[in-house]
């Protein structure tokens, strides 16, 4: 097992939900530290569990680490920042605009893009080398700016009146114009990310395609933007050590995977790391994972959560109780929310029921196109690059009309954000929404509570102002409260067993209930608790899983389904259907 080489004075980890930043931050920290370095490890991620991982309460200053000398360690809460500034952005209009006027204001600022930007004004004062870092030969950051922010803070008109009075309340421009601190420390901050003496950006992923695609994309972005001192930390590779099924069928999808990475990701630098059964959390753990030889032997542990007898398909009996309606499938990049919303779809169209299945995924559309037909069911799909494309038209011939270059060109770069496409897509499901008064309608990728709480808030600013109804479409008009009606709506939150990704749900079912939208059901996927292994390693993994599978049954759901893990992913009629039958469901505590 290997970490990356850290030389550099700044090193940032980045990389999807739940593919070890954190874990490889930490242990690449501690690791600098036991080598006589005076190392700071600093994370932005709102749902930051660097406390946990280094059993030290932290916060926004620099904190010793009880254990390892020469380690300090700090939370920077990008989420306080944003509304620290969203309220410096909106405080002054309180009692001069209408009160829908300043709903919609407060939504533009409180969306991923802001927390973004306010993680960014941190990293500027921490690169530019200010009294807090001084002391320290290296900062490592957990969690790294993304190229759309860096594309952002680099252009020049990114600090003209037109931010400051831009209505679109799109994306980021809103956000980027509360950021009021001298220009020159941002262009120095991105200067200071591209240069390979002074900073090293590690790219981590998980041996898996999702997340291997994703990693070639942040690639490919911070290069075109002059970012080139990357490598490649490849995170959790799994060995067989037993001719358990799913240990032997784990182990050949990660080496398919990787075999099949991008050539671009395959060219850099890279260090592996392999499957941690117990995660990386303490400081125990992290010196058993640096010290491996010297580490005590896992004692065998016995899950404490086994899976009920129920299934997916009980979840499936409870929706079809209806008769019609709408199921939204919603949750971070691979945790397998096609899956779940193509195996519910296939189970009501083979129970009787006319359903419409939308999606906005290339490769599943394609899966799908290769299979045969299924009575009942109808595939369609959202062209996500279509909708943006006429979106960012119309935008553009609106608000555009009249704008110098400099601002023209901001405003093309705001249309580049990933709220932007998430907002066109939102509109193009309006129409797909409107089929489920009399059929069921599953959505695959589904918008977040983020964008139908701006939609409602742009629609709200426009009524007040306007004071006019227009000709707006009967199936738009009554989208929203659609969405927020139970009868009408059920939102399956798909996760996986891990903190990360449990986490990051969480943060969307409270996003969702800020908008007014309560969750029907979480979906826990690709459990290998539930995979009936028997191999020693794995079986360690299904414990580490129990706590995370009972905090979501606890905590968070009225109704859960806990879905094993599969060494293929169902792919066809036949296959969706029997892994929609064989899921296993809610999981029970055993004494």
């Amino acid at each position: 097992m290997a970490l990356p080489a850290l030389e550099t004075r700044f090193a940032f980890f980045t990389g999807k939900g739940g593919v070890g930043k954190t874990s490889l931050a930490c242990a690449s920290a501690v690791r600098l530290a036991e080598l006589g370095r005076r190392v700071l490890l600093v994370s932005t991620d709102p749902a930051s569990n660097l406390d946990e991982v280094l059993e030290t309460p932290l916060g926004t200053q620099p904190t010793g680490v009880a254990g390892v000398p020469g380690l300090s360690a700090l939370n920077v809460d990008p989420e306080a920042a944003a509304a620290a500034y969203r309220e410096r952005m909106v405080g002054p209009y309180r009692g001069v605009l209408p009160a829908a006027a300043i709903r919609s204001m407060e939504e533009q600022f409180s969306g991923g893009c802001t927390v973004e930007i306010a993680a960014f004004d941190a990293f500027a004062e921490l690169l530019a080398g200010n009294h807090v870092t001084a002391a320290f030969d290296h900062v490592v950051f957990d969690t790294a700016p993304t190229g759309h922010t860096l594309r952002l803070l680099s252009l020049p008109s990114a600090w003209n009146d037109f931010l400051a009075t831009n209505t679109t309340g799109t994306s980021c421009l809103g956000p980027l114009a509360g950021l009021e601190k001298n220009k020159a420390t941002y262009a120095a901050a991105v200067k200071s990310l591209a240069d390979r003496a002074l900073t090293t950006v590690v790219l981590v992923a998980r041996p898996e395609s999702s997340a291997l695609r994703e990693a070639e994309r942040t690639r490919h972005e911070l290069a075109d933007l002059g970012v080139r001192n990357q490598v490649l930390a490849l995170n959790g590779v799994y060995a067989a050590r037993s001719d358990d099924a799913v240990a032997v069928a784990m182990a050949m999808r990660h080496a398919a995977a990787v075999g099949a990475m991008p050539a671009g990701l395959a060219a850099l630098p890279r260090s592996t790391t392999g499957f941690i059964p117990r995660g990386m959390v303490g400081l125990a753990s992290l010196r058993a994972f640096l010290h491996p030889e010297g580490a005590p032997t896992d004692a065998h542990l016995s899950p404490s959560i086994r899976a009920a007898d129920a299934g997916l398909s009980s979840i499936v009996d409870d929706i079809e109780a209806a008769g019609h309606g709408l199921v939204m499938a919603m949750g971070k990049g691979g945790v397998g929310k096609t899956t779940v919303a193509a195996a519910v779809a296939v189970a009501l169209a083979s129970r009787g029921h006319r359903v419409v299945l939308s999606t906005t995924d290339p490769a599943a559309h394609l899966a799908w196109a290769l299979d045969e037909p299924i009575d009942h069911l109808s595939v369609e799909r959202i062209d996500p690059a279509a909708e943006v494309d006429r979106y960012r038209d119309e935008v553009l011939a609106k608000a555009g009309a009249g704008l110098d270059a400099q601002a023209r060109a901001m405003l093309e770069e705001d249309l580049r954000s990933p709220c932007t496409e998430e907002i066109a897509v939102f509109r193009a499901f309006a129409q797909t929404v409107d089929k489920a008064r009399d059929a069921f309608v599953v959505l695959d990728t589904a918008p977040t509570g983020h964008t139908i709480l701006l939609m409602d808030s742009a629609e709200a600013y426009h009524r007040e102002v306007s004071r006019t109804q227009g000709d707006t479409p009967e199936s738009v008009r009554q989208l929203l409260p659609r969405l927020r009606d139970p009868a009408y709506t059920r939102v399956l939150i798909v996760t996986l067993a891990e903190a990360t990704p449990v986490h990051e749900a969480e943060r969307l079912q409270a996003d969702l209930r800020r908008a007014g939208i309560e969750p029907f059901a979480w979906v826990i996927n690709q459990s290998l608790l539930a995979s009936g292994t028997h191999d020693p390693v794995l079986e360690q993994r299904g414990a580490y899983e129990a706590p995370f599978i009972d905090h979501v049954r606890r905590v968070s759901a009225t109704r859960s389904a806990l879905i094993a893990w599969r060494g293929e992913a169902p792919i066809g009629a036949a296959a969706l259907l029997a892994w929609a039958d064989a899921a296993r469901g809610e999981a029970s505590l055993r004494d």
